[in-house]
């Protein structure tokens, strides 16, 4: 079987957000890398998004903080890498991929935000730990 696989380019307050290839049909089982940059220096926290067939929901698949990449745990077979902590065009580029062979039809977006927490750069997208 194939998998269908769509991306989507963004603008949201003046940061442009680009996935490559914006299209792609796969056969099941083959390894499947989406690339996404943007522009903006100061924006450190890129996530990505799942959505299924038939759905409106979108499914956070995991986030990539500066050089951290943090999986949600129906995910952890994907995997997600770049380098946000540096200020060059070339260091804000992250790609997701997925390992397994699993049927991963749907489509997948890209986002990116402003750290939440610029001075000890811990993430403050979930609950942590030791604020428990």
């Amino acid at each position: 079987p194939a998998v269908r696989l769509l991306l989507a380019l963004s603008v949201c307050l003046g940061v442009e957000v680009r996935q490559s290839p914006s299209e792609f049909i796969t056969k099941a089982g083959s390894k499947v890398e989406i690339f996404c940059s943007h522009e903006k220096t100061d924006y450190r926290m890129m996530l990505w998004y799942q959505q299924l067939p038939g759905e409106t929901a979108m499914k956070l698949i995991g986030y990539l903080s500066y050089k951290d990449p943090k999986f949600e745990e129906q995910y952890d077979d994907f995997n997600i890498t770049g380098d946000l902590s540096v200020n060059t065009v070339k260091k804000r580029l992250s790609d997701c991929s997925s390992r397994k062979t699993r049927n991963d039809t749907g489509v997948y977006f890209c986002a990116v935000s402003k750290h939440s927490d610029v001075r000890s750069r811990r993430s403050c997208t979930k609950t942590a730990q030791q604020l428990i």
